[in-house]
Protein backbone atom coordinates (compact mmCIF):
# COMPACT_ATOMS: atom_id res chain seq x y z
CA UNK A 1 0.00 0.00 0.00
CA UNK A 2 1.71 3.44 -1.01
CA UNK A 3 2.01 6.40 1.62
CA UNK A 4 -0.83 8.30 -0.25
CA UNK A 5 -3.34 5.40 0.23
CA UNK A 6 -2.50 4.41 4.33
CA UNK A 7 -5.50 5.44 6.50
CA UNK A 8 -4.26 8.84 8.19
CA UNK A 9 -3.24 8.71 11.82
CA UNK A 10 -5.55 10.08 14.72
CA UNK A 11 -3.97 13.35 14.56
CA UNK A 12 -3.44 13.82 10.65
CA UNK A 13 -7.79 13.12 10.58
CA UNK A 14 -7.87 16.06 13.52
CA UNK A 15 -5.68 18.31 12.09
CA UNK A 16 -7.27 17.72 8.64
CA UNK A 17 -10.94 18.36 9.80
CA UNK A 18 -9.78 21.72 11.83
CA UNK A 19 -9.16 23.24 8.64
CA UNK A 20 -12.24 21.99 7.23
CA UNK A 21 -10.52 19.39 4.86
CA UNK A 22 -12.32 15.80 4.80
CA UNK A 23 -10.22 13.16 6.17
CA UNK A 24 -10.46 9.61 5.22
CA UNK A 25 -13.66 9.19 7.81
CA UNK A 26 -14.53 12.02 10.65
CA UNK A 27 -12.66 12.03 13.69
CA UNK A 28 -13.86 10.83 17.40
CA UNK A 29 -12.83 11.10 20.57
CA UNK A 30 -14.95 12.20 23.90
CA UNK A 31 -14.01 14.88 26.21
CA UNK A 32 -14.29 12.27 29.67
CA UNK A 33 -14.72 8.77 29.46
CA UNK A 34 -15.82 7.13 32.86
CA UNK A 35 -16.65 4.02 32.22
CA UNK A 36 -13.31 2.34 32.32
CA UNK A 37 -14.35 -0.08 35.31
CA UNK A 38 -17.23 -1.22 33.07
CA UNK A 39 -14.95 -1.45 29.64
CA UNK A 40 -11.73 -3.02 30.97
CA UNK A 41 -12.01 -3.71 34.55
CA UNK A 42 -9.57 -0.95 35.48
CA UNK A 43 -9.95 2.57 37.23
CA UNK A 44 -8.55 5.80 37.21
CA UNK A 45 -7.58 7.25 40.44
CA UNK A 46 -9.42 8.36 43.21
CA UNK A 47 -10.33 12.52 41.75
CA UNK A 48 -9.41 13.38 45.67
CA UNK A 49 -6.41 11.60 45.46
CA UNK A 50 -3.92 13.63 43.55
CA UNK A 51 -4.20 16.90 46.20
CA UNK A 52 -1.10 16.52 48.31
CA UNK A 53 0.40 13.55 47.28
CA UNK A 54 4.22 12.79 46.96
CA UNK A 55 6.20 12.46 44.08
CA UNK A 56 6.45 8.72 43.45
CA UNK A 57 2.44 7.90 44.45
CA UNK A 58 1.82 10.97 41.94
CA UNK A 59 3.63 9.30 39.03
CA UNK A 60 2.07 5.71 39.97
CA UNK A 61 -1.34 7.17 39.68
CA UNK A 62 -0.43 8.65 36.12
CA UNK A 63 0.95 5.53 34.83
CA UNK A 64 -2.26 4.10 36.00
CA UNK A 65 -4.30 6.77 34.48
CA UNK A 66 -1.85 6.44 31.14
CA UNK A 67 -2.93 2.50 31.28
CA UNK A 68 -6.31 3.18 31.00
CA UNK A 69 -5.90 5.69 28.45
CA UNK A 70 -4.25 3.44 25.87
CA UNK A 71 -7.31 0.84 26.22
CA UNK A 72 -9.69 3.47 25.42
CA UNK A 73 -7.53 5.16 22.90
CA UNK A 74 -7.08 1.79 20.99
CA UNK A 75 -10.53 -0.25 21.36
CA UNK A 76 -12.53 2.92 20.68
CA UNK A 77 -10.08 4.49 17.79
CA UNK A 78 -9.73 7.96 19.49
CA UNK A 79 -7.94 10.38 17.30
CA UNK A 80 -7.42 12.63 20.20
CA UNK A 81 -7.38 12.56 23.84
CA UNK A 82 -8.03 15.20 26.93
CA UNK A 83 -5.89 14.29 29.46
CA UNK A 84 -8.35 14.65 32.25
CA UNK A 85 -7.20 12.90 35.10
CA UNK A 86 -4.76 14.33 36.59
CA UNK A 87 -6.94 17.65 35.57
CA UNK A 88 -5.01 20.55 34.23
CA UNK A 89 -1.98 19.28 35.09
CA UNK A 90 1.33 19.35 32.75
CA UNK A 91 2.79 16.02 34.32
CA UNK A 92 -0.39 14.33 32.86
CA UNK A 93 -0.25 15.98 29.69
CA UNK A 94 3.99 14.83 29.46
CA UNK A 95 3.17 11.40 30.42
CA UNK A 96 0.50 11.09 27.28
CA UNK A 97 3.04 12.63 24.77
CA UNK A 98 5.27 10.01 26.07
CA UNK A 99 2.79 6.87 25.70
CA UNK A 100 0.92 8.33 22.62
CA UNK A 101 3.81 9.98 20.68
CA UNK A 102 2.36 12.15 17.29
CA UNK A 103 -0.20 9.71 16.70
CA UNK A 104 -3.29 11.42 18.30
CA UNK A 105 -3.36 15.17 19.37
CA UNK A 106 -3.20 15.35 22.88
CA UNK A 107 -4.95 18.21 24.65
CA UNK A 108 -5.28 19.41 28.25
CA UNK A 109 -8.25 20.97 29.81
CA UNK A 110 -8.60 24.39 32.05
CA UNK A 111 -11.62 25.11 33.48
CA UNK A 112 -12.67 28.71 35.27
CA UNK A 113 -11.70 31.22 32.75
CA UNK A 114 -14.78 33.15 32.65
CA UNK A 115 -18.09 33.77 34.90
CA UNK A 116 -19.68 31.01 34.36
CA UNK A 117 -22.74 29.07 35.90
CA UNK A 118 -20.76 26.58 37.62
CA UNK A 119 -18.46 29.35 38.64
CA UNK A 120 -21.10 31.39 40.42
CA UNK A 121 -22.05 30.58 44.16
CA UNK A 122 -24.48 33.65 45.31
CA UNK A 123 -26.49 34.45 42.24
CA UNK A 124 -28.06 36.98 44.26
CA UNK A 125 -25.11 39.29 44.69
CA UNK A 126 -23.91 37.95 41.22
CA UNK A 127 -26.95 39.80 40.29
CA UNK A 128 -26.58 42.58 42.01
CA UNK A 129 -23.18 43.30 40.88
CA UNK A 130 -24.26 42.80 36.58
CA UNK A 131 -26.55 46.08 37.74
CA UNK A 132 -24.98 48.20 40.06
CA UNK A 133 -21.34 46.85 40.40
CA UNK A 134 -19.98 46.26 37.04
CA UNK A 135 -16.34 47.10 38.15
CA UNK A 136 -16.68 44.24 40.59
CA UNK A 137 -17.47 42.23 37.82
CA UNK A 138 -15.42 43.09 35.14
CA UNK A 139 -11.80 42.43 38.23
CA UNK A 140 -13.57 38.78 38.56
CA UNK A 141 -13.90 38.48 34.90
CA UNK A 142 -10.06 39.46 34.92
CA UNK A 143 -8.92 37.02 38.23
CA UNK A 144 -10.73 34.33 36.06
CA UNK A 145 -9.02 35.22 32.79
CA UNK A 146 -5.08 35.74 34.52
CA UNK A 147 -5.65 32.37 36.43
CA UNK A 148 -7.07 30.64 33.41
CA UNK A 149 -3.62 31.90 31.34
CA UNK A 150 -1.34 30.91 33.99
CA UNK A 151 -3.05 27.19 33.85
CA UNK A 152 -2.85 26.94 30.35
CA UNK A 153 1.02 27.78 29.85
CA UNK A 154 2.84 24.56 31.74
CA UNK A 155 0.23 22.70 29.76
CA UNK A 156 1.37 23.99 26.20
CA UNK A 157 5.39 23.50 27.70
CA UNK A 158 4.40 20.17 28.15
CA UNK A 159 3.61 19.43 24.58
CA UNK A 160 -0.19 19.85 25.09
CA UNK A 161 -1.37 19.90 21.12
CA UNK A 162 -4.66 21.61 22.27
CA UNK A 163 -6.67 23.64 25.02
CA UNK A 164 -9.85 22.41 25.99
CA UNK A 165 -11.62 25.64 27.75
CA UNK A 166 -14.54 24.64 29.70
CA UNK A 167 -17.12 27.36 30.91
CA UNK A 168 -20.60 26.61 30.90
CA UNK A 169 -22.32 29.67 30.05
CA UNK A 170 -25.95 28.45 28.74
CA UNK A 171 -28.94 26.72 29.95
CA UNK A 172 -31.14 25.15 27.69
CA UNK A 173 -33.06 28.43 26.70
CA UNK A 174 -30.24 30.44 26.61
CA UNK A 175 -27.00 32.27 28.10
CA UNK A 176 -27.28 32.48 31.99
CA UNK A 177 -26.68 36.65 31.27
CA UNK A 178 -27.81 38.63 28.34
CA UNK A 179 -26.32 39.02 25.06
CA UNK A 180 -25.39 42.45 26.24
CA UNK A 181 -23.89 41.29 29.17
CA UNK A 182 -22.30 38.15 27.54
CA UNK A 183 -20.38 40.98 25.16
CA UNK A 184 -19.60 42.90 27.53
CA UNK A 185 -18.51 40.61 30.71
CA UNK A 186 -16.80 37.26 29.14
CA UNK A 187 -16.55 37.38 24.92
CA UNK A 188 -13.27 39.88 25.30
CA UNK A 189 -11.26 37.82 28.39
CA UNK A 190 -12.37 34.26 26.66
CA UNK A 191 -11.17 35.78 23.14
CA UNK A 192 -7.66 36.53 24.92
CA UNK A 193 -7.55 33.47 26.28
CA UNK A 194 -8.15 31.52 22.93
CA UNK A 195 -5.58 34.16 21.06
CA UNK A 196 -3.11 33.23 23.80
CA UNK A 197 -3.41 29.69 22.85
CA UNK A 198 -3.12 30.33 19.20
CA UNK A 199 0.15 32.43 20.41
CA UNK A 200 1.26 29.61 22.03
CA UNK A 201 1.24 26.98 19.40
CA UNK A 202 -1.38 25.10 20.43
CA UNK A 203 -5.31 24.49 19.30
CA UNK A 204 -7.65 26.57 21.37
CA UNK A 205 -11.28 24.26 22.36
CA UNK A 206 -14.01 25.78 24.20
CA UNK A 207 -16.77 24.14 25.69
CA UNK A 208 -20.31 25.16 26.95
CA UNK A 209 -23.44 23.15 27.50
CA UNK A 210 -26.82 25.22 26.31
CA UNK A 211 -28.41 26.93 24.14
CA UNK A 212 -25.71 30.18 22.38
CA UNK A 213 -28.01 30.84 19.62
CA UNK A 214 -28.40 34.37 21.11
CA UNK A 215 -24.31 34.58 21.39
CA UNK A 216 -23.30 32.13 18.31
CA UNK A 217 -21.50 35.45 16.73
CA UNK A 218 -19.94 35.96 20.11
CA UNK A 219 -18.51 32.39 19.81
CA UNK A 220 -17.79 32.88 16.57
CA UNK A 221 -15.51 36.07 16.96
CA UNK A 222 -13.43 34.29 19.89
CA UNK A 223 -11.52 32.45 16.93
CA UNK A 224 -11.42 28.98 18.44
CA UNK A 225 -10.63 26.17 16.44
CA UNK A 226 -13.48 24.31 17.63
CA UNK A 227 -16.62 24.34 19.72
CA UNK A 228 -17.32 21.59 21.90
CA UNK A 229 -20.85 20.14 22.73
CA UNK A 230 -23.51 21.62 20.29
CA UNK A 231 -26.65 20.99 22.85
CA UNK A 232 -29.64 19.05 21.56
CA UNK A 233 -31.21 18.92 24.70
CA UNK A 234 -30.59 22.75 24.16
CA UNK A 235 -32.51 22.89 20.75
CA UNK A 236 -28.64 23.74 19.09
CA UNK A 237 -29.11 21.79 15.43
CA UNK A 238 -25.52 20.47 13.91
CA UNK A 239 -27.31 21.32 10.55
CA UNK A 240 -27.95 24.80 11.31
CA UNK A 241 -24.68 25.13 13.27
CA UNK A 242 -22.39 23.87 10.20
CA UNK A 243 -24.33 26.20 8.25
CA UNK A 244 -22.91 28.85 9.84
CA UNK A 245 -19.98 28.48 11.63
CA UNK A 246 -18.23 26.20 8.33
CA UNK A 247 -15.07 27.67 7.61
CA UNK A 248 -14.78 29.54 10.72
CA UNK A 249 -15.10 27.09 13.72
CA UNK A 250 -14.97 23.61 13.62
CA UNK A 251 -17.66 21.61 15.73
CA UNK A 252 -17.99 18.87 18.06
CA UNK A 253 -20.39 16.66 19.50
CA UNK A 254 -23.93 16.32 19.42
CA UNK A 255 -24.73 12.99 19.59
CA UNK A 256 -27.55 13.35 22.65
CA UNK A 257 -26.46 12.03 26.21
CA UNK A 258 -29.71 11.70 27.36
CA UNK A 259 -30.53 8.89 24.71
CA UNK A 260 -27.33 7.31 25.71
CA UNK A 261 -28.34 7.53 28.81
CA UNK A 262 -31.88 6.25 28.28
CA UNK A 263 -31.77 4.70 24.78
CA UNK A 264 -33.72 3.48 22.97
CA UNK A 265 -31.50 2.51 20.21
CA UNK A 266 -33.31 3.68 17.50
CA UNK A 267 -33.07 6.94 18.65
CA UNK A 268 -29.59 6.65 19.44
CA UNK A 269 -28.72 5.65 15.84
CA UNK A 270 -31.33 8.77 14.38
CA UNK A 271 -29.42 11.08 16.55
CA UNK A 272 -25.99 9.68 15.73
CA UNK A 273 -26.72 9.61 11.69
CA UNK A 274 -28.09 12.84 11.77
CA UNK A 275 -25.01 14.39 12.94
CA UNK A 276 -22.43 12.29 11.10
CA UNK A 277 -24.88 13.00 7.44
CA UNK A 278 -25.22 16.79 8.32
CA UNK A 279 -21.52 17.15 10.19
CA UNK A 280 -19.56 15.49 8.18
CA UNK A 281 -19.27 16.92 4.36
CA UNK A 282 -16.64 19.68 3.79
CA UNK A 283 -14.70 18.53 7.33
CA UNK A 284 -15.23 20.96 10.40
CA UNK A 285 -16.57 18.08 12.06
CA UNK A 286 -15.52 15.79 15.59
CA UNK A 287 -18.30 12.81 15.95
CA UNK A 288 -19.08 12.81 19.68
CA UNK A 289 -21.61 12.83 22.06
CA UNK A 290 -23.20 16.16 23.68
CA UNK A 291 -21.13 16.01 26.77
CA UNK A 292 -18.77 13.32 28.11
CA UNK A 293 -19.52 9.34 28.62
CA UNK A 294 -20.31 9.76 31.95
CA UNK A 295 -20.82 7.18 35.07
CA UNK A 296 -23.95 5.20 35.07
CA UNK A 297 -24.14 5.54 30.78
CA UNK A 298 -24.81 2.20 29.81
CA UNK A 299 -21.55 1.19 28.14
CA UNK A 300 -23.58 -0.68 25.66
CA UNK A 301 -25.42 2.37 24.27
CA UNK A 302 -22.09 4.03 23.83
CA UNK A 303 -20.35 1.14 21.81
CA UNK A 304 -24.11 1.18 19.54
CA UNK A 305 -23.19 4.82 18.60
CA UNK A 306 -19.45 3.88 17.81
CA UNK A 307 -21.37 0.60 15.84
CA UNK A 308 -23.66 3.13 13.83
CA UNK A 309 -20.41 5.41 13.24
CA UNK A 310 -18.70 2.65 12.04
CA UNK A 311 -21.35 1.54 9.69
CA UNK A 312 -21.72 5.19 8.09
CA UNK A 313 -17.87 5.34 7.77
CA UNK A 314 -17.26 2.28 6.14
CA UNK A 315 -15.47 0.54 8.48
Amino acid sequence: MSRAEEAMTGRERMLATLRFEEPDRPPHFEVMFELEREAFGLEFPDRRAWAGCATAEKERMIAQCMEVYVRIVERYQWDALVVFWPWCDPDGIAAAKRTFGDSILIGGVVGGGTLSIEGTSDWMQFAVDLMDHPERVREQAAERERRATASIAPLIDAGADFIHMVNDIAFNDGPFISPAQFAEFITPYLQRQVQYVWDRGAIPFVHTDGNIMPILDDYLSLGAACFQSVDPMAGMDIAEMKQRCHGKMALMGNVQCSLLQDGPKKAIRESARYCLEHGTPGGGYVFGTSNTIFPGMPLENYEYMLDVYREFCGT
